[in-house]
């Protein structure tokens, strides 16, 4: 995926707690749910990376089936978590500065990613801490091949959260009161969610 602006989107859970079927095809609204974040996250990138198990891929396809810029990166190693979901998406990115949204937020605002895209600017990303200090790490820019890098760094190793990933990078914090709508961060866990 080339450009100035990429975007990626994690699909690749094992929707523990939703219950049958795959939330990220699950019907949102009258689309799949991930394509209604690859379109909200088109509308301010070059293109879009959709990160997945491998199982998946049919259906993904099907979801996606004549979405423009659009494209799936596999998990060499299925359900490593969010982190190792970031890194191998990041592997098919070639833009500068790539946005990461989970596939479970179809609210995810285009506005507050442009907003992200803006602040990171010069920076290895850019990221929301609500008021209460929870850091929104999979609605965030981040810069490329920082973000890649700090992903190898830590994977394997005993903490495998993307806030180790984080550390010792220059990430731009952006207040929650600087969100447009904090619906956006609205995520859907478990099949009576989507109501």
């Amino acid at each position: 995926m080339t450009g100035t602006r990429a975007g990626l989107v994690l699909a690749g859970g094992f929707s523990t707690r939703f219950g049958e079927g795959d939330k990220a095809v699950a019907d949102y609204d009258g689309e799949p749910m991930v394509r209604r974040v690859v379109r909200r996250v088109g509308e301010v990138t070059d293109g879009v990376v959709v990160n997945c198990r491998a199982e998946q891929v049919p259906a993904l396809r099907a979801a996606l089936s004549g979405y423009p810029r659009v494209a799936l990166a596999v998990d060499p190693v299925p359900d490593r978590g969010p982190m190792a979901g970031i890194w191998a998406g990041l592997r098919a990115v070639r833009a500068p500065y790539t946005a990461v949204v989970a596939c479970d937020m179809p609210l995810v605002d285009s506005d507050l990613l442009d907003l992200l895209f803006e602040r990171a600017a010069g920076a290895d990303g850019a990221l929301v801490r609500t008021d209460d200090g929870w850091f929104q790490t999979t609605q965030a820019v981040y810069r490329t091949d920082a973000m890649r890098a700090a992903c190898e760094r830590v994977l394997g190793g005993e903490d495998a959260r993307i806030l180790a990933a984080l550390d010792g990078l220059d990430i731009e914090e952006i207040a929650e009161d600087a969100v447009p709508d904090m619906a956006t961060f609205t995520d859907v866990n478990e099949a009576g969610d989507l109501r």
